[in-house]
């Protein structure tokens, strides 16, 4: 990140999941942090990619925010968000992009709090999921102000 700008690139399939995360990270209030794509004059900050792996580190994990020195990775697994996979669609895609994205403005894992602190930021998606979080929640909101003004 250069100040409060996040320039990406995208080597992703999954276009629909990373214009969803980066339309709930900069919607209503949430002004402070421009993300918006790399430029012919610009070096991207943010690298959006794929990877289809389920073992180790990959074992039931459906994104991953990599930090670098230089470009952070944004990873998406198609081994498990592929059509016809376990998350195999957009929605499932779009929350799993959401809460990476989340990583890559420096927000970790949030506690669960027992269901009365929902965020997108938790570390468990089955709780995400059941919850219906597709983005930022009031409590994303609170923190990302918190951190960016």
């Amino acid at each position: 990140m250069d100040g409060t700008e996040i320039a990406w690139d995208d080597e992703s399939t999954f276009d629909d999941a990373r214009k969803h995360a980066i339309k709930v990270w900069t919607a209503g209030t949430l002004k402070q942090v421009k993300i918006k794509p790399d430029g012919a004059t610009t070096y991207a900050d943010l690298e959006w990619r794929d990877t289809s792996n389920v073992a180790g580190q990959w074992a039931n994990t459906y994104g991953k925010w990599d930090p670098n020195t230089g470009t952070d990775h944004l990873w998406l697994n198609r081994a498990y968000l592929d059509a016809g996979k376990p998350l195999g669609n957009n929605e499932h895609r779009r929350r799993v992009a959401a809460h990476e994205l989340g990583h890559a403005l420096g927000f970790c894992h949030k506690d669960y709090g027992y269901g009365q602190y929902p965020s997108v930021m938790w570390a468990d998606y089955g709780l995400i999921e059941g919850k219906d979080i597709n983005g930022p929640t009031s409590n994303d909101i609170k923190a990302y102000h918190a951190l960016w003004g």
